[in-house]
Formats: C-alpha cells, sequence, structure tokens
C-alpha cells in the first residue's frame, strides 16, 4: 500500500506542475518529469524489497530525474535542430521563388 501511496503522490506531483504552469511543458521539462516519476515509482518498488520504499522513491526519483532530463535535453536539441533546418529550406525555397519570378519577368522583357 506504501508503493501506491508513493507512486500517487508523484503522479499528483506531476500533475500539480504541468497543470499550474503559465505555458506548456518543454520537451527538456516533460523528460525531467517523467523521470523522475517512473524513477520514483520504481525505486519505492525496489525499496519495498528491502523495507524502505521512501528511500528508495527518493534515491529512484533523483536518478531519474537526470536522467530524464538529459534524455529530454537531447530530444529538445534535436527538435531545435529540425526547426533551424526548416527555416533554411523555406527560405531557400522563396529564394528559388523570387528568382524564378525574375527568370520569367527577364523573358517577357526580352520577348517583347
Amino acid at each position: 500500500m506504501r508503493i501506491a501511496g508513493v507512486a500517487m503522490l508523484a503522479a499528483c506531483a506531476l500533475l500539480l506542475i504541468n497543470g499550474c504552469s503559465g505555458q506548456p511543458l518543454s520537451t527538456r521539462e516533460k523528460g525531467a518529469a517523467y523521470g523522475a516519476v517512473g524513477g520514483a515509482a520504481t525505486g519505492a518498488i525496489i525499496g519495498a524489497f528491502t523495507g524502505n520504499p521512501g528511500a528508495g522513491a527518493a534515491i529512484g526519483g533523483g536518478l531519474g530525474l537526470i536522467g530524464g532530463a538529459l534524455v529530454g535535453n537531447a530530444m529538445q536539441n534535436r527538435e531545435n535542430e529540425q526547426a533551424q533546418t526548416q527555416a533554411q529550406i523555406q527560405q531557400q525555397q522563396r529564394e528559388i521563388q523570387r528568382q524564378q519570378y525574375e527568370i520569367a519577368a527577364l523573358r517577357n522583357q526580352t520577348a517583347q
């Protein structure tokens, strides 16, 4: 029963953090939050076998927070790189369209 209580407390903390923020969580923050909750739940289960689910949840939550933040950070960096690449592609497409328009205008001028 204590394990379920710790897991429920961790899930409630995640919902509270997500619900009270003024803006959506970043990928980095989501990774950290999910890692902390998952780590706390896993730590509580492992700690139950040693007779101390609270310490297991605390240790697991801390390790999960660090791991989740690292994974979330890598994912957010990848998202940022993809957004930059997409912006560059769109800029190049606009430049191509502009040049195509200029070519068409020059053809019209020489045809007249």
